[in-house]
């Protein structure tokens, strides 16, 4: 139990630190897309099927794939929290982000993601069904997010050992907590549980708190983009687990959600133009 539980901590803590690194070194825009890179996801389903069973992780996986809707609602309450605390000229001027705002906005996103994982655990969904609800999220949230205009870090912060800590305890406990909560709930709940963001909720608080809102703000704008390798993922793990078991049903679905992300993102940001070409003007 002891050896499960590091490796699960060492796991965690390697995603959301690289992820940070791409996101310091490259773009926030990278950043953001490969924030739908089922790294938390497949940790957490792997452990979940590792200790309970390949079936009951599979059955869960379609409730992540509808969960992802709820992982939307989470940056969306994350929106909608900044907003309430630093005005559109206030989030370009700011430089760094403060743990008053940050606890407004993650609290906001974290309670709109409950809700939501809450009403989708009373439906009843297949494959088919629940990939209906994360895709219509898609499409509303690339509209909404539509005006959010784009951060480029400009003044790299050195990463200090506060914040590696940071990193890791926020991850591990995430982890921790959503497999541990799975011996306990039905596979549905589990799954629901399993599509919270696992590396990019830390990731996000992070480039919030270090390089302010704006940058945080980039970041969700490009986040729907990168989700549908989030789906693409959980929709293999219920076809291939119960077939192939853990380690090829994981490989295979990692495959196809890289395959995703190598093809799919210039098609989305063709479909965000079109969204934003056919939107209303502002006055």
């Amino acid at each position: 139990m002891t050896t499960l539980l590091l490796i699960k901590i060492a796991v965690s803590i390697a995603t959301v630190i690289g992820l940070s690194l791409i996101a310091e070194h490259v773009n926030p825009r990278i950043a953001g897309l490969l924030s739908g890179y089922p790294l938390g996801t497949a940790i957490a389903l792997f452990f979940i099927g590792y200790e309970i069973s390949p079936e009951f992780a599979a059955e869960g996986a379609v409730y992540t794939l509808a969960g992802f809707a709820s992982t939307l609602m989470l940056t969306t309450g994350y929106l909608f929290g900044l907003n309430r605390l630093t005005t559109a000229q206030e989030q370009q001027q700011q430089e760094t982000g403060s743990w008053i705002a940050i606890a407004l906005a993650g609290t906001s996103g974290i309670a709109l993601f409950l809700i939501s994982g809450l009403a989708i655990d009373q439906l009843q969904l297949n494959l088919v069904t629940a990939a209906g609800l994360p895709t219509l999220a898609i499409l509303a949230c690339l509209w909404f997010y539509r005006h959010i205009p784009e951060t480029q870090v400009t003044k790299r912060v050195a990463m200090s050992v506060s914040v590696l800590l940071f990193r890791a305890v926020t991850a591990a406990m995430i982890v921790v907590l959503i497999t541990g909560a799975a011996h306990l709930v039905p596979a549905s709940t589990a799954g629901i549980l399993a599509a919270f963001p696992i590396s990019m909720f830390p990731f996000l608080i992070l480039m919030h708190r270090t390089y302010g809102p704006g940058k945080a703000l980039t970041v969700i704008k490009h986040y729907p983009t990168g989700l549908g390798s989030l789906m693409v993922y959980a929709t293999g793990v219920a076809w291939f687990y119960p077939l192939l078991g853990l380690l090829w049903g994981t490989l295979l679905s990692l495959a196809l959600a890289t395959l995703y992300l190598a093809i799919a993102p210039p098609y989305m940001d063709r479909l965000r133009q079109l969204l934003i070409s056919k939107a209303p003007v502002e006055p």
